[in-house]
């Protein structure tokens, strides 16, 4: 695949992201509208956590970054284009999802008491429980969506994939604008929910990502690919991929055991927050800051990625590792040229933006307040964040899951041992920021230690030249960002409308002055990419 032929694909996958993350923004604000940021909300948070928390820590790992190269793989070797092979990975996966789903929602009890802190209440712990009973079953469902999605991705078609999310933010939200509307329209916080409340909240949720799975088989279908059910897994390759697997389920159990100690403390956080009388902040209030800070990331990095994985693992398959690197490192100078204007701009703006899409329904502005200040902290380690996605698909691409782990183990270690005294030792109302500190802290010490880790094994990264790309763009978006933060002290935004026209005024006005900046600094990158989206667009 060319380089132009992955920009296309970049694009296309981008304006699918865009809207899949725009309407999966509009799910999370119905949701805040209707159930707050107060322990009610925690324990929703919580039980629709765990199926994806499950099923990535089982398998979706493995899937995401080890077979798609092996489906690369077996359609350029096998006579028929690999379709065996994806035969039987889907049969086996699926079989596996599937069981995985049952134990799940018979364990609900002893799961959600892994994530949940000791400090709720019976009644809080009981309605944890029943939300996730109604959630796990998506853990069959995320699985079947995410195998058809590589299959289409490895057969070079992107688009369905990267759009069929629409569909399960659509239900979620008609989910909850009717909870809104019909149980609690007075908008009033919640303080407990009736057991109609908890099964069409779980159910609709569940049915949202139901639907996003099944809507993919016509299209995998119309690629050429028709599935049929096999059994025979033994000594056709599959054994390679458990393998190479292996290191990446690890890497994902060293990553979710981080992040229950993490959930533990933003749940402890809520609490705490509800018995000393100030604002409302704890698991809910860390994901959708999480959600705010992961939105550029999304659009961006994976997107690019995503299209260019295949191509990295040809050039890893045909040992042209020189190419390999230069290509990872145009992909990280991209990133980064996108990436930290959005970063600085998000920093300065978070609590704004985190007031017009969460300060509405039984949330209030306070609350929506605290939460876009944690996306302040969250955004100063978004490069780092999409450097080591990056970094990582490189080594997957070369079919080596062990180094991810390892750094993987580094992150997350770094990342408590920063988090867990920060968090004991802030005030109350600071506590679910300090964990968005360490992260970014962790990240960007991880990312220096990646590049030059895999700057040893594969040649072309150029690292000075990335570094004067980062130190020039960094310049531009400060220049950028100290003339809205200026313009943010000037004016004060109070009102949905006023709050929704000053900050499109204010990121509009950033913008054109990065990008002025841009080009007189030559920031080459900046210019190949919005080229790219003019062309798409005129066409």
């Amino acid at each position: 695949m060319d380089e132009p032929q992955v920009m296309r694909n970049s694009v296309t996958m981008a304006v699918g992201t865009v809207l899949s993350r725009v309407t999966g923004v509009a799910r999370d604000i119905a949701m805040t509208a209707a159930l707050g940021f107060f322990i009610v909300s925690d324990a929703y948070s919580l039980g629709n956590t765990l199926p994806n928390i499950i099923y990535i820590l089982v398998i979706g790992g493995a899937v995401n970054a080890v077979f798609i190269p092996q489906l690369v793989r077996h359609m350029k070797s096998d006579d028929d284009d690999g379709k065996a092979f994806a035969d039987r990975l889907l049969s086996l996966v699926g079989v596996v999802l599937l069981l995985l789903s049952v134990v799940a929602v018979l364990a609900a009890p002893m799961i959600v008491s892994i994530y949940a802190t000791s400090g709720l209440s019976d009644k809080e712990y009981e309605l944890a429980v029943a939300f996730a009973r109604l959630c796990l079953p998506q853990i069959f469902f995320y699985g079947i969506f995410t195998m058809l999605h590589q299959v289409s991705n490895a057969r070079g078609k992107f688009m369905v994939g990267a759009y069929a999310p629409i569909l399960n933010n659509i239900i979620a939200i008609i989910t909850f604008l009717a909870f809104l509307i019909v149980a609690h329209p007075q908008g009033a916080p919640l303080t407990s929910l009736s057991d109609t409340e908890v099964w069409w909240l779980g159910l609709g949720t569940t049915v949202g990502v139901m639907a996003q799975a099944l809507v993919l088989i016509p299209a995998v279908i119309k690629t050429g690919y028709k599935f049929s059910f096999r059994r025979d897994w033994r000594g056709v390759g599959l054994g390679k991929s458990g393998k190479l697997a292996a290191w990446t389920l690890g890497l994902v159990a060293v990553n979710q055991i981080a992040y229950a100690v993490i959930t533990r403390l933003a749940t402890s956080a809520n609490v705490l927050a509800n018995d000393a009388g100030v604002v409302a902040a704890g698991l809910t209030t860390y994901q959708k800051a999480h959600l705010i800070f992961i939105l550029p990331h999304s659009v961006i990095t994976v997107s690019l990625v995503t299209a260019l994985l295949p191509h990295l693992s040809r050039l890893a398959h045909d040992g042209d590792f020189h190419a390999l690197g230069q290509q990872v490192s145009k992909a990280a100078r991209t990133v980064l040229a996108l990436i930290i204007p959005i970063a600085v701009f998000l920093g300065i703006t978070a609590p704004e933006i985190a007031v017009l899409l969460f300060g509405n329904g039984v949330a209030g502005a306070d609350a929506a307040r605290v939460a876009g200040e944690v996306v302040t902290f969250f955004a100063v380690g978004i490069p780092a964040f999409s450097l080591i996605y990056v970094l990582f698909r490189a080594w997957y691409a070369m079919e080596d899951t062990r180094t991810p782990f390892w750094f993987a183990v580094i992150i997350n270690v770094i990342n408590l041992a920063i988090a867990v005294p920060l968090f004991n030792a802030a005030a109350v109302q600071d506590k679910v920021a300090m964990l968005a500190a360490a992260y970014s802290i962790a990240y960007t010490i991880a990312t220096v230690l990646a590049w030059w880790w895999l700057g040893r094994s594969v040649a072309g990264l150029e690292a000075g030249r990335t570094l004067l790309l980062a130190i020039k763009v960094g310049a531009a978006a400060g220049v950028a960002g100290a003339a809205m933060w200026w313009l943010t002290s000037v004016f004060t935004l109070t009102s949905p409308l006023s709050l929704m026209f000053g900050l499109t005024a204010l990121w509009l006005i950033g913008g054109v002055i990065f990008l002025g900046l841009a080009s007189v600094l030559r920031v080459h990158e900046v210019n190949s990419v919005l080229g790219m989206v003019r062309a798409k667009l005129r066409k």
